[in-house]
């Protein structure tokens, strides 16, 4: 396969790499993450692959960071400050912008295909 067409393959992962929210992050729960990292170009500012979430719930703080997922399995609700909850489920795909910040409750774990441009 070439390499300016990567396949991202839920059947066919990487090596995982293991995390836990920053202390200052987690509200909580005790979330564990799963990242398979399928490529990373432009010196690291976009990144693709696998993530995954046990059940939990932590600040998200988007920053400057650009973010598409897709939900592969598996249930979180999304609260932006000052806006109601938004839940997604398997086969949804979402875009949080730079600038958003709020809570991610993972309510079943939950497994998305990303794309992170920073």
């Amino acid at each position: 396969m070439s390499e300016l067409l990567i396949k991202i393959d839920p059947d066919n992962l990487p090596q995982p790499k293991f995390a836990t929210p920053a202390p200052e992050r987690l509200i909580s729960g005790s979330p564990e993450f799963t990242t398979w990292a399928f490529d990373e170009a432009k010196g690291g500012r976009v990144k693709t692959g696998i993530w995954q979430a046990t059940p939990g719930e932590t600040h998200s703080i988007k920053g400057e960071i650009y973010e598409f997922c897709h939900i592969l399995e598996g249930l979180v609700e999304i609260t932006e400050n000052g806006q109601p909850p938004v839940t997604y489920a398997k086969g949804d795909s979402f875009v949080m912008k730079p600038g958003f910040v709020g809570v991610w409750k993972t309510i079943e774990t939950v497994r998305k295909i990303y794309v992170v441009i920073e």
